[in-house]
């Protein structure tokens, strides 16, 4: 049985392409950039900020001074409105309610910047008594980097053979690969069946039920 369940954020407990998106148009905008439809962002996501604003902004500008001004306006404009658009999965929040009445720890390990993870969490699942929620952390590398879910098995006081490590994408199945846990990628999120078949996780999952088949 699992004793510790760890979530990936975007594209696994949460929707949030659309606000991600509304947010990277919005600094494009005030930059002079062209901007980009929803759906191109689930491509553009995962691998932190300023590698999605360099796959946003057009060939001839992904230069460090320029990213940086995008990432100003976003954080600006996304700190304000980071919850508009986005919402939980369909069954995510009973998920999380139900795990904790069972007692399974839980646990958050996003490449969103800390502050927006933390508010995030903070506001679509405050009754979740999560034991940590790591975001991108400065000195800290981003996710496929085992560095998060080593920090948080320090925590939890877990061993690898009791973690799932549930995601949506290549970088999560990587993540979970390099931390040595058992993987479960998830189907709902932003990137298709295919991109996780090709890393091989242990679980490829298609609804939130079979997460409770897969801890018991």
């Amino acid at each position: 049985m699992k004793t510790l369940v760890i979530f990936d954020l975007d594209g696994t407990l949460l929707d949030t392409v659309a606000d991600l998106a509304a947010s990277t148009n919005y600094a494009l905008e005030q930059c002079g950039f062209p901007t980009h439809e929803a759906e191109a962002y689930k491509f553009f996501v995962g691998n932190g900020i300023n590698k999605l604003f360099e796959r946003a902004l057009p060939d001839g500008a992904k230069d460090q001074e320029t990213i940086l001004k995008i990432r100003k306006y976003f954080i600006e404009y996304y700190n304000d409105h980071n919850s508009e658009l986005t919402v939980p999965y369909p069954g995510i929040s009973e998920l999380l309610g139900t795990l904790q009445s069972k007692n399974i720890q839980l646990a958050v390990a996003s490449n969103k910047y800390q502050q927006a993870t933390t508010e995030l969490i903070q506001h679509f699942f405050p009754d979740i008594n999560f034991a940590a929620v790591f975001g991108q952390r400065e000195n800290v590398p981003i996710k496929p980097n085992p560095a998060i879910v080593n920090d948080i098995l320090a925590i939890t006081g877990t061993e690898r053979k009791d973690v799932l490590y549930i995601g949506d994408s290549g970088v999560d199945m990587q993540t979970a690969q390099n931390a040595g846990v058992d993987a479960a990628g998830v189907t709902w999120g932003f990137r298709p069946r295919a991109e996780l078949e090709q890393f091989e996780p242990k679980y490829i999952i298609d609804n939130t039920s079979k997460i409770l088949e897969i801890i018991a």
